[in-house]
């Protein structure tokens, strides 16, 4: 859930901008980071030194357009600074939660390999001993 949450505040306060290429009323080409690639259809400008007086110029049947999505940015830190007990806590907080996943170590029991001795004499019958 945190994790969704923190998601949540990103995609909010990121802005981006779609730059999209249409050729007619055709979507040729989006981008996100950079500029829309072009259909290759645009006009040459015509050439300044071309002599020419009169030009003719059509409208280009192409166009970009840029779509901006402004992220918010009117957030409020919570709090501006740490005391003591707060730093304390965060501290022992981290601390035990790093705590659980440590390996812990096994240390072998003493007793597992050891073998009672051999019974000689059944002691509870030589001294009639009972439980009742």
């Amino acid at each position: 859930m945190a994790v969704l949450m923190a998601f949540v505040v990103l995609c909010t306060t990121m802005s981006f901008t779609v730059n999209m290429h249409y050729c007619g009323d055709t979507l040729v080409d989006y981008a996100l980071v950079q500029k829309a690639k072009s259909c290759g259809m645009e006009l040459s400008i015509p050439n300044e030194n071309a002599g020419c007086d009169l030009q003719i110029v059509k409208k280009s049947c192409c166009q970009d357009k840029s779509v901006t999505a402004k992220g918010h940015d009117d957030l409020k830190p919570s709090f501006t600074s740490i005391d003591l007990e707060q730093q304390v806590f965060i501290t022992s907080f981290f601390y035990s939660y790093a705590a659980l996943f440590t390996p812990q170590t096994v240390t072998p029991k003493a007793y597992r390999n050891y073998t009672p001795p051999l019974l000689v004499r059944d002691v509870q019958t030589l001294d009639e001993v009972y439980l009742i």
